[in-house]
């Protein structure tokens, strides 16, 4: 199982104040696979997502859901997260925060509810955006083993408004005892995407593969988006 979210523990009374000047805006959206590190979340079917996010220019607070199959009862996942944004300078950045992720369908699901922790540091330059993204699950999926993805990627606009995102990620369990994926304690995902705009909408299409073998769920696959947003 599993994309981000955030802890009860910050109050109300501590938002506030930074949300005087913040934004609102939702985001719906359908995919033709919902893939999470290349594999598939909804037995390789469609998914309709939807975010609702809240911030400022560097710190934000929101929460995402979609439909998800994995061959149970489990329908549906709601995450939600908190994160803060730092411009270092006019070229590097840094994202960092905290994600929920909650599953549900039957009592069960409940079970591989888990938070993760990221940081996202980027680089700007006349060759476009490169990033080195890491996440770090301490209960990962609710099983109590901590797992953590490390991802290179970097984005270019091959002309205005037309972008290539190509990156590799790695996820692995932090004890190679743990056999996640059929026998794998870790695995590697590659992605190229587009993105581009139309009226309003945001399109993308994408080619993955991972290195698991035997896995539909996991295998080479074409997946195209589109959504929209809406701003308050």
């Amino acid at each position: 199982m599993k994309k981000i979210l955030l802890t009860a523990a910050v109050t109300s009374a501590m938002l506030l104040p930074t949300f005087a000047t913040a934004d609102l805006s939702a985001t719906a959206g359908i995919v033709s696979d919902y893939t999470f590190n290349g594999v598939s979340q909804t037995d390789n079917g469609p998914a309709l997502q939807l975010g609702l996010d809240y911030g400022t220019d560097d710190f934000y607070v929101g929460a995402w859901a979609t439909n998800v199959d994995f061959g149970g009862d489990t329908v549906a996942e709601l995450d939600v997260y908190l994160g803060k944004y730092f411009q270092l300078s006019q070229a590097a950045s840094v994202d960092t925060g905290i994600s929920y992720y909650t599953y549900h369908g039957e009592d069960s699901s409940a079970e591989g509810n888990y938070a993760e922790a990221y940081g996202k540091f980027g680089l700007a330059s006349e060759f476009g955006h490169t990033e080195l993204n890491l996440w770090y699950a301490w209960d990962y999926a609710g099983a109590g083993n901590g797992h953590a993805v490390t991802m290179l990627a970097h984005s270019y606009d091959v002309a205005e408004g037309h972008t290539l995102r190509i990156s590799v990620d790695q996820s692995m369990y932090m004890d190679s005892d743990v056999k996640g994926w059929g026998g794998d304690s870790s695995y590697t995902h590659y992605r190229l995407g587009y993105e581009t705009s139309v009226e309003g909408f945001d399109l993308s299409l994408a080619v993955e593969d991972t290195s698991l073998e035997d896995d539909n769920s996991a295998d080479l696959r074409f997946v195209a988006g589109v959504s929209h947003t809406y701003e308050f």
